[in-house]
């Protein structure tokens, strides 16, 4: 991976992405003790970060194996993305899914055109299933964060995040990402490394699938006990990645984790303050620069809304128990 497939990526993605916008509030700088800005990415494609990594993907395939199709595992938000990226090159998409993945997201990936297989997450191999029907129907697979195309979409958010930075003249700081296997974390600290040293990528992850975090202090790969049980779904990996963590121990700094009751006090206060509408997943950056400002280093923090695919009753339920999420 370097600088340069990302920049080739951004290339590709030219004209379908959304440049998403940093967004600020002077209420959230009052709780996080410094200037926040919130990368809202949730305003993206498909509603997250993962169109970038889909786009990247199916548009570097050789015409001969796109035409094929694809096929991917997600648990949602990679789902979409890499189905509307199919939709729009007419080629077919086969999205594996937890059978236990939001409602929401199970829809609007077949309404996207794809063909969704449901598997219990917790006694089914996701793998197993992808490799087998990979082999019988020609499809290419779309891992959703240990791919080396993928890691470079989601990292043209880095290059978009250094140049609004500087505009914004910040150029030292903890730039904080919602991380699962680590596709965006990684993608986003190879473009600041690039683009904007000063800056450093901080993954966070919710409080029992801290994975990265432990695998960035005891600098080995570290395994979650289990697979399921937390409302944060978009981001609940077993483990990092072989392509992400080397990436993310170069570059990253520690990891920091916080509770899905935090997540949810800061999607009330995304939506209070921001107007904007965050899955829990999609909520731990900023939870952790809102809710653990000592663990920040910099005057100003950057954090990633990496998602807002949510369902109705689990929108409601966080922003009626914690209001404006002070």
């Amino acid at each position: 991976m370097n600088i340069g497939m990302i920049e080739a990526a951004a290339a590709r993605l030219d004209g379908r992405v959304r440049r998403t916008p940093l967004l600020s509030s002077p209420f959230l700088d009052a709780i996080a003790g410094r200037r926040v800005l919130v990368k809202a990415e949730c305003l993206q494609h498909t509603g997250s970060f993962k169109f970038r990594g889909g786009w990247s993907a199916v548009s570097a395939l050789p015409e001969d194996l796109r035409r094929n199709g694809v096929i991917a595992f997600s648990s949602g938000n990679h789902a979409q993305g890499v189905a509307f990226a199919a939709r729009e090159h007419g080629i077919p998409a086969v999205i594996i899914m937890p059978s236990d993945a939001p409602l929401l997201k199970i829809e609007n990936t077949r309404g996207l055109g794809a063909e969704v297989i449901l598997y219990d997450r917790a006694n089914e191999d996701r793998d197993a299933i992808g490799a087998r029907l990979s082999a019988e129907r020609g499809l290419t697979l779309i891992k959703p964060f240990d791919e080396p195309q993928v890691i470079a979409g989601q990292g043209t958010a880095g290059l978009e995040i250094a140049e609004q930075a500087a505009a914004e003249g910040m150029t030292v700081g903890d730039v904080l990402v919602c991380c699962g296997g680590g596709g965006l974390t990684s993608g986003i600290a190879l473009a600041l490394e690039a683009n904007a040293p000063g800056l450093r990528t901080r993954p966070v992850e919710p409080e029992g699938f801290d994975d990265v975090t432990r695998s960035l202090a005891s600098g080995r790969i570290e395994h979650n006990a289990r697979s399921s049980g937390s409302i944060c779904d978009a981001i609940m990996t077993p483990a990092p990645g072989k392509l992400t963590f080397p990436i993310m121990s170069r570059l990253c700094g520690p990891g920091m984790v916080v509770t899905e009751q935090q997540a949810q006090r800061a999607m009330a206060a995304a939506f209070t303050r921001l107007k904007i509408v965050l899955e829990p997943g999609g909520a731990v950056a900023l939870a952790a620069a809102l809710y653990h400002p000592e663990r920040v280093e910099g005057d100003a923090v950057i954090a990633v809304a990496s998602g807002g695919n949510v369902d109705a009753d689990t929108f409601c339920d966080a922003t009626k128990r914690f209001g404006d999420g002070a």
